[in-house]
């Protein structure tokens, strides 16, 4: 583990690191809030191995994961990024993801694409609400993780804290491997408490002594932890008896357990880094102690029918399974496929299956066809270096596959099959946009069709009532990243304009109206009234329409016809324009001639009685209502439910869910969450979560109908 003293091997700075086999190969991808200093360590990693000559500063704009000129801009991660290096002569594919809740589907590819997850904490911030869910998540699935406490020599840091607190959240089995040594706010170097060696950083080169006295209190109460979690999760039941008997326990045996029990997911090792001090203790873990592509387990996988398929493993020589975990759009070099093979090898110029299903309702259409892949490359964060082949295990990019999108997987032409999607959140911040000029209309649509292939956490919707352009979005940072890239790598201005709820109405009373259409001109004129008695429904009633008719006096050809017409004005309105429900009509009258009376006479006729009936009764808009499901900690249920409350909310109920969360559930007019995604998040910091359903449409208020009547 990270206390054996194995040199790194450096690997050559320009050149791709490649794997010859599935065991000399980890995906480590890197989780944490943002402004941990995920990418400040990745830098530090690359540094380490030699892969590139000095890190890049977040700040500088030159860091290798933070490339995107969004990025640079806003000085934050957006974007998944991939920085291969060697160290030991075990690639290492470090999977750099946003700390930012907008950006989830990123960090959800991240989590598909990796073997263990590396949580990123500062130790000057403690842990956020994301970082607590995204440990339970991946505690359900059982991955390997390790936590890294950074920015030890910030001035505000405070590592026994920070330890403290991600002990209490994160649960049984976090314990430190390394205590830092930190004198005058500048941090020295480590302890190891297994093998109880001082690590001195202090010249810039690691050396190795033993620690002073002064510290053994310290790493006897550390220690004696670390050794008790260690011999919990050994294989070896003799060993805790032997341990309580006073017996030494060799150091050797102790790492071996450990690099096991951390492989299996059941100890979660606490390291910490700062300027220059820890890249070599986290590398050691990295390869020594997290799983191989041998050790994670298979997605479930199926035929294109749906049925399972079994006994595929992590195999080179087997069958091709592999699936696209980012697609990116460049402006020169076209599409790039960022992809994870599972099983089998992908090479140059080969032909593979392209499959995507499930995200139908987000853009993305089903699809089943054939590509030939282009030129291979192994990604050092923008710069593509060329791979012979994307092995079993791997990770390498693509170019040019002209149909695949995110999440769809790659497999052999004469065997297709289809990897179930992994868990994506609904985006649920509606944002309605139109094209500032007629060029910028032209280019909208293929635009838009790029960016969705990119991102599946993004829903396009052309509202054909509203007769608006809506991207679902998951916040408002995520939507002004959209924007910017339709500005800046596709040309395409848009502005956001306000979001229109679709509406509908209906008839506040009971009343009888007539239909008159009678025009007589010379020739063959126009003849048809119609009686009708229009009265409400109750909500959901739909419509009915009922025939009355006797003596013929309305001929039976012409009944339809007057349906028809209804129906047409119901669709338009009769007072703002929203379609009419819920609502009754009886046609129990009327008048025809032999000659000038036909099909479309009678529409007419009964689009005028419907017109007639709202002039003589009051006309209600009718607003949808959803229901919200929130969920979030215990500490903001309160808050949740006030805020529910002023917003024309009614609260159904509460109930727990799992330690320390609360279901809320409540009825609330959509044209009160439009911007509820935001809302939660700024009341629950960050942890609460929220799905919505519609359920029926109700009155809406006498004075926000005025104010929707005068504005449309």
């Amino acid at each position: 583990m990270a206390e054996r003293n194995s040199g790194g091997a450096v690997g050559a700075a320009g050149r791709a690191p490649a794997a010859d086999r599935a065991d000399a190969i980890r995906n480590v991808v890197l989780v944490g809030h943002s402004g941990a200093g995920k990418t400040t360590l990745v830098e530090q990693l690359l540094a380490a191995t030699g892969t590139i000559q000095r890190p890049g500063r977040v700040e500088d704009g030159n860091t290798v994961s933070d490339f995107d000129e969004v990025e640079v801009r806003q000085q934050r991660s957006v974007n998944l990024a991939v920085a291969p290096l060697v160290h030991n002569g075990i690639k290492i594919n470090l999977l750099d993801t946003p700390g930012y809740a907008d950006f989830v589907g990123d960090l959800r590819a991240g989590l598909r694409a990796a073997d263990a997850a590396l949580f990123v904490v500062s130790a000057s911030d403690g842990v956020d609400g994301l970082t607590q869910m995204l440990w339970e998540e991946c505690s359900q699935v059982g991955m390997p993780r390790a936590v890294v406490i950074t920015k030890i020599d910030h001035q505000r840091a405070d590592f026994d804290e920070v330890l403290a607190t991600c002990q209490d959240i994160f649960g049984d089995g976090v314990a430190p491997l390394y205590l830092p040594v930190i004198t005058n706010g500048h941090v020295n170097g480590l302890i190891g408490l297994l093998t109880q060696k001082f690590y001195n950083y202090a010249t810039g080169e690691r050396t190795e002594k033993d620690p002073g006295a002064e510290y053994e209190a310290q790493i006897e109460e550390y220690r004696g932890t670390l050794i008790e979690g260690i011999i919990q999760e050994s294989e070896d039941e003799s060993l805790m008896e032997r341990y309580l008997e006073g017996e030494p326990i060799d150091t050797k045996v102790l790492i071996d357990d450990l690099e096991k029990a951390v492989a299996r997911g059941s100890f979660y090792p606490v390291l910490c880094s700062g300027l220059g001090v820890g890249a070599q203790e986290l590398l050691e873990l990295i390869t020594q102690g997290f799983p191989s592509p041998l050790e994670h387990p298979m997605p479930e996988i199926t035929d294109l029918s749906g049925k399972p398929v079994k006994g595929i493993t992590c195999d080179p020589d087997g069958p091709l399974v592999a699936e696209v975990v980012k697609t990116t759009s460049d402006p020169y070099v076209g599409r790039i496929s960022l992809v994870r093979v599972f099983s089998g090898t992908l090479r140059p110029d080969m032909t593979v299956h392209v499959s995507g299903h499930g995200l139908a309702d987000r853009g993305h259409e089903d699809h089943d066809v054939d590509e030939r892949i282009g030129t291979l490359t192994c990604p050092l964060g923008k710069q593509q270096r060329g791979a012979a082949k994307g092995m079993a295990g791997d990770i390498v990019a693509v170019a040019k596959l002209s149909r695949a999108e995110t999440g769809d997987t790659l497999s052999e032409v004469e065997h297709p099959l289809l990897m179930t999607s992994w868990s994506m959140p609904d985006p649920l911040l509606p944002v309605a946009i139109r094209a500032r000029s007629k060029a910028d209309e032209d280019k909208l649509s293929q635009a838009l069709g790029r960016l969705v292939a990119e991102d599946p956490t993004l829903r396009l919707e052309n509202n054909a009532e509203t007769r608006q352009l809506v991207l679902w979005c998951m916040g408002e940072a995520h939507t002004d990243v959209l924007l910017d890239r339709l500005a800046k790598r596709h040309g395409v201005e848009v502005e956001r304009i306000d979001l229109r709820v679709p509406l509908r109405e209906t008839f506040g009373g009971k009343c009888q109206a007539m239909g008159r259409n009678v025009k007589q001109t010379g020739g063959h004129g126009q003849y048809a009234i119609c009686h009708l008695e229009v009265e409400p429904l109750p909500s959901g009633g739909g419509f009915e329409f009922v025939d009355k008719i006797v003596g013929g006096v309305v001929p039976r050809q012409f009944i339809p016809s007057v349906e028809k017409g209804v129906r047409a004005q119901m669709e338009r309105g009769v007072v703002a324009g929203y379609p009419m429900v819920d609502v009754r009509v009886t046609l129990y009258d009327g008048k025809a001639h032999s000659v000038d009376s036909s099909d479309m006479a009678f529409q007419i006729a009964g689009q005028l009685a419907l017109k007639e009936a709202a002039a003589k009764v009051p006309t209600l808009l009718l607003e949808p209502v959803d229901e919200l499901s929130v969920l979030v900690a215990d500490d903001y249920v309160g808050s949740v439910m006030s805020d529910l409350s002023s917003r024309r909310g009614r609260v159904l109920g509460t109930e727990p869910v799992g330690t320390g969360r609360t279901l809320v559930k409540a009825e609330v007019p959509e044209l009160e969450i439009t911007r509820y995604a935001i809302d939660l998040r700024s009341m629950s910091h960050g942890t609460g979560t929220f799905t919505r359903t519609f359920l029926r449409y109700e009155p809406l208020p006498p004075n926000l109908a005025t104010k929707v009547t005068a504005a449309d």
